[in-house]
């Protein structure tokens, strides 16, 4: 090996390193980033660096990272999310497992209304998980049931993870938001029929509301709850991800219509005032200050990556690789998974991925199916144990009784659906393709 080569591991090393020490994940990028490109060819490497930084500040594409947080933001603060929960919770809940069924739904409303994986699990542990109890819900089947539907925002569109991965391989956002539309559905559809089948072979686990309360709400009331408290939400979604679907608005339009549907959904809902809208901005401000400082912070570390040469080491590495492209796929799938147990899903994204991505562009890989397998595979890093961050956000807001044992053992089932969905994508590609070629992205 020569001596780049050792630096280039020595940076990777360097970078997990300062990360056990505790060290934020933007500094430990930008620092091992910064040594090792200054070791290797001291300070002129640096000179991109003014550029590169300018191109992710300006990038028109990642102005919707705010737009669509802040749509999000609006919609968990302004409470729009517990009306949609308990409206649908009481059309459902006369199945075993249909309470459970009712939360997978507000998950993919709430994922393609928000994309926010943390505001998801919070609000619906908060307004669910007593309840669940308390109706006999087994507590690891609650806490698994609610952590995998608050990750359904990071596969349905609008998703934080879609946008920056739409940077990454250079495809639209628009064609990823299309391509993910049917996968995402895909995985709802794995999640309810798993709670239906519990249902079936275990009903003491999941078992339905009882018949005395579920009289107390006619259907006349659920009707009207339906569509005040679940159409305008749907149709917010609908109009948003079908105007960039259909090529009608580019993402940042979308997503600032999106912004003003949702303070629209909120006044008629809630009403605005002054501590709903400093709460928006202030949540909005948070989450879009810190993708974009680790945005900002990977810099140089992709540049010292490059130019140190890891790419070709990267190239080495997959030519020893049994089985081609598809030998490729599944060790970066593999790799992907092993990293989420204790990495981020930016972190991730902007790190691993672009180190992967040449090789796949020489295989000639459909950019557009590999996308949405990385998305689907990052997802699963909110779930797995020990570091899922769906688990941690849970944990926050669970009653007494709840274990951590209890939410680790409920998610082990939906990775296992997860990964069962990865399996179908893997071995039909046209689940993606099909959409986005049918509208002619």
């Amino acid at each position: 090996m020569t001596g780049d080569e050792w630096l280039v591991l020595g940076m990777i090393g360097g970078f997990l390193g300062l990360m056990l020490l505790g060290i934020p994940v933007a500094i430990s990028l930008a620092v091992s980033g910064f040594v090792a490109g200054y070791l290797g060819f001291g300070p002129s490497l640096f000179n991109l660096m003014p550029a590169r930084l300018y191109g992710v500040v300006t990038n028109y594409t990642l102005l919707a990272i705010p737009l669509f947080v802040f749509m999000g933001v609006t919609l968990e603060k302004s409470k729009v999310a517990e009306d949609m929960l308990e409206t649908i919770g009481k059309a459902m809940g006369g199945l075993n497992g249909g309470m459970g069924m009712a939360i997978i739904l507000v998950g993919v409303l709430m994922g393609a209304s928000t994309g926010i994986v943390g505001a998801t699990v919070v609000t619906v542990g908060l307004l669910t998980l007593p309840a669940l109890l308390r109706r006999g819900y087994a507590p690891s089947v609650a806490c698994g049931t609610i952590c995998a539907s608050g990750t359904l925002g990071q596969i349905i569109p609008p998703s934080l993870v879609l946008i920056l991965l739409s940077d990454i391989v250079g495809k639209s956002v628009g064609t990823l938001f299309a391509a993910a539309f049917i996968p995402g559905l895909v995985l709802a559809i794995i999640y309810m029929m798993y709670m239906l089948l519990l249902g079936w072979l275990k009903p003491n686990m999941v078992p339905a509301i009882p018949a005395e309360e579920r009289a107390q709400t006619s259907g006349k009331q659920l009707a009207k709850n339906l569509v005040m408290h679940v159409a305008p939400p749907l149709l917010l979604v609908f109009a948003v991800l079908g105007s960039i679907v259909g090529g009608v608005a580019a993402p940042t339009e979308a997503a600032s219509m999106g912004a003003l549907g949702a303070l629209l959904i909120a006044l008629v809902a809630r009403g605005l005032d002054r501590k709903l809208i400093r709460e928006t901005l202030h949540g909005t401000l948070v989450i879009s200050a810190m993708v974009f400082f680790i945005l900002l912070c990977a810099q140089p570390f992709s540049l010292s990556f490059r130019g140190l040469g890891g790419e070709q080491m990267v190239h080495s590495l997959f030519e020893m690789l049994p089985g081609g492209e598809f030998g490729a796929v599944l060790f970066l799938m593999a790799l992907l998974f092993v990293l989420g147990f204790f990495l981020e899903w930016i972190e991730i994204s902007y790190i691993a991925l672009p180190m992967f991505l040449p090789v796949f562009i020489n295989y000639g890989t459909d950019m557009v199916w590999l996308a949405i397998m990385v998305a689907m595979n990052l997802q699963m890093s909110f779930l797995t144990p020990p570091f899922g961050w769906a688990l941690f956000f849970l944990k926050g807001v669970t009653p007494p009784g709840v274990t951590t044992r209890d939410i680790y053992v409920g998610a082990i089932p939906f990775v296992s659906l997860q990964l069962l969905a990865l399996i179908v994508i893997f071995q039909f590609p046209l689940l993606v393709t099909w959409l986005p070629d049918a509208i002619g992205w």
